[in-house]
């Protein structure tokens, strides 16, 4: 049977990257870190963390995590079901995979009023957050593939819009005679890291092909706005960002009417259900607030 409180500083060292910062995590010192570790290796006969900075879990490590933080959603679930069980140890920490423009839009209050535990969101491109839930690294995903993927649980959140939009002084610069294709292959454009590919379907769906163009490389929800703002270029925004922007003419669509529909998720690990339904609850019900329903 494992020793949790080993378990405990394994999670606690990969969660912060660091054997110190555990050590204040759990409050003692960062030798008895180190040997909790050390001990917990020698016992299962494996490496569990690279040493570094930051500090990162091996296979084996990152799965063991991964059944720390489920045997915490359970210990919560538990305990709202039997009113005498005192807690045991730090709040469990849920791992979720989410999108930044999810993120910076509608994500954050639905965690709003979840007490009990604590959140270590995973940032990566909606394309992409389906992956670590498939490969167990988290508890739950906001994607935008449809799923529901094998042992796991799957409902429809909305859709996100994104409007193509840049400053009015990037638009008289860049297209004086309006949008085409040869304007678009030497307008600056603002893409968010490698696997953005919103700029590019935005194009697809509205010339019918790619367009190769120069880019700006901004790794930031909000700092795309901003870009955009700056007359730096122009990208795909979410309208609930942009729309006071739009309404006070400090940005404009760059082809008024034209929309990209964004398709969004709920993915969890049927493993740890229980312990995720009232995050799950929340979540459905702030999506459908906020995000268009189809």
């Amino acid at each position: 049977m494992l020793d949790y409180a080993l378990l405990e500083a394994l999670a606690a060292v990969v969660r912060s990257g660091s054997f110190d910062k555990a050590a204040q995590e759990i409050g003692v010192t960062p030798s008895a870190i180190s040997q909790r570790v050390k001990l917990l290796e020698e016992r299962l006969g494996t490496g569990l963390v690279v040493r570094g900075q930051p500090c990162t879990a091996t296979s084996a490590g990152r799965r063991l995590c991964r059944h720390a933080e489920e045997v915490g959603l359970m210990e919560h679930a538990l305990r709202s079901e039997l009113s005498g069980l005192m807690p045991s140890g730090a709040a469990p920490t849920v791992r979720i995979a989410v999108n930044a423009d999810s993120l910076a839009t509608w994500f954050l209050p639905a965690l709003s009023g979840l007490e009990g535990r604590l959140f270590d969101l995973v940032l990566d491109d909606e394309s992409n957050t389906a992956e670590w839930l498939r490969r167990g690294e988290v508890s739950a995903a906001v994607a935008m593939a449809p799923g529901p993927f094998q042992g796991c649980g799957s409902r429809a959140l909305g859709v996100q819009t994104y409007i193509a939009t840049a400053s009015p002084a990037f638009v008289r610069r860049w297209f004086p005679d309006g949008l085409s294709e040869e304007a678009l292959r030497q307008a600056p454009c603002l893409t968010f890291d490698i696997k953005d590919a919103l700029q590019d379907r935005w194009l697809v769906e509205t010339f019918g092909r790619p367009i190769s163009r120069p880019s700006h490389w901004i790794p930031s929800s909000r700092g795309f706005v901003d870009a955009a703002l700056a007359g730096l270029g122009w990208g795909m925004n979410p309208l609930s960002l942009v729309r006071p922007h739009i309404e006070e003419g400090s940005l404009v669509a760059i082809h008024p009417g034209s929309r990209l529909l964004v398709p969004l998720y709920w993915h969890w690990s049927r493993a740890v259900e229980k312990g995720l339904q009232d995050i799950t609850a929340s979540i459905l019900r702030t999506a459908r607030a906020r995000l268009e329903q189809a």
